[in-house]
């Protein structure tokens, strides 16, 4: 791979490309996307117009090839049906038991990734951990898919780029039955409160019981347990606490139009806060107080999807967490002189104050799967046990 001559060729190129983000002249996140990925797959010898369906000759990498990878593609570019069995593969884990029902109130397997992630906030959020933990954390999700559920495919990614001055009107979000559901009912209320209480959004037209699409009269059951939504009120207890109920959500363009931008996007993969693994995942999060990438695709799909805890109990998030791991996907292959490295400490913005994080710490992922160390799933093409690539 010709890692170090191209990336001294994307620093320089990076440099003028935000220079014009600043100056209004590259607003088009779409094309901008479209260029990193462009360059992703020169830097990983990946050949144009590669298909899962009309592979290459196999390239050796381990367990791992082109001839064998997983490709995670855009929920947009899947046809109907190939969305609609994504959709009947997260519907069949609701129809799995769970895996320890001593530990929750988990009534079944879609609940079990709720409570890990509800279990762990603290220590996988604002963590050295944070991207692994939730790159490994989906990995397992998309494997149950396909070996329990009969599922085909790969995890689809949600483009926060398309459709994000009207989320009403995305393949993922229009209440069609090829969708992960649309709006809630509506829902009287303040917006919400986000960026540790610094900053407010105005309410959307839901808040409500999710009311079309394919998951309707589905329920959850843990949480909520710090929704941003005002009027949402937390039951939480303790981790036994049962509370069958509709998902909601409340589609809002505050944030995603504001944050979705081909400056911010720039800036974490090629600009200022690209040139370290630091300073990459605090800007992908966001400093204490501000609202960067992360939080602005769980706050824009709101109600259950806005909890920190808990936004597992929106389908969403599996496929919001997939574009996280893409763009970190498109930095590690862009930054190869860091794409191995962490950097933080095992608690929430270090509070309490901690260690730091290593890459040989495991990620504990409770009864979903066996705990692996963080070195393992740094390459997404390492084949152990990680073997997927996006296109």
């Amino acid at each position: 791979m010709r890692f170090a001559s191209l990336h001294a060729l994307l620093l320089a190129r990076g440099a003028a490309v935000t220079t014009a983000a600043s100056s209004g002249q590259a607003t088009d996140t779409l094309t901008v996307l479209q260029d990193l990925q462009n360059q992703v797959e020169v830097a990983l010898d990946i050949p144009k117009n590669f298909t899962e369906s009309q592979p290459p000759t196999i390239t050796a990498r381990g367990s791992c090839t082109l001839g064998n990878v997983g490709i995670r593609r855009e929920w947009d570019d899947l046809s109907a049906q190939e969305r609609k069995e994504y959709i009947a593969a997260v519907k069949c884990l609701w129809q799995q038991p769970s895996v320890d029902p001593t530990f929750s109130a988990a009534r079944n397997h879609f609940d079990d990734y709720v409570a890990v992630h509800m279990n762990q906030t603290n220590t996988v959020h604002g963590t050295a951990n944070f991207l692994t933990w939730h790159r490994y954390l989906i990995w397992l999700w998309e494997q149950r898919l396909r070996n329990t559920c009969g599922y085909k495919g790969y995890l689809p990614y949600w483009n926060w780029f398309r459709f994000q001055e009207d989320l009403n009107k995305s393949p993922v979000f229009d209440g069609s039955d090829t969708s992960l559901g649309g709006d809630g009912e509506y829902f009287p209320h303040n917006g919400s409160v986000v960026g540790a209480g610094r900053i407010w959004l105005p309410s959307g037209s839901g808040g409500g019981c999710v009311k079309s699409g394919p998951f309707v009269n589905f329920t959850i059951n843990i949480g909520p347990v710090q929704p941003a939504m005002q009027g949402y009120t937390p039951v939480f207890t303790d981790v036994k606490a049962y509370n069958p109920r509709c998902q909601r959500r409340d589609l809002t363009m505050a944030a995603s139009t504001s944050t979705f931008t081909a400056s911010n996007l720039l800036n974490i993969t090629l600009g200022p806060a690209s040139q370290s693994i630091g300073h990459f995942q605090d800007e992908l999060q966001g400093p204490y107080g501000t609202l960067r990438l992360h939080g602005a695709g769980h706050y824009s799909m709101g109600g259950d999807g806005s909890d920190v805890f808990t936004s597992l109990n929106d389908p969403a998030f599996y496929l919001h967490h997939a574009m996280i791991d893409r763009v970190y996907w498109i930095w590690q292959a862009l930054h190869p002189a860091e794409a191995n490295k962490v950097n933080g400490t095992i608690t929430f913005r270090n509070n309490p104050p901690s260690r730091n994080g290593t890459v040989e710490d495991y990620l504990e992922i409770g009864n979903l799967g066996p705990a692996v160390q963080i070195r393992d799933v740094l390459n997404t093409m390492g084949g152990s046990p990680l073997c997927y690539i996006y296109l």
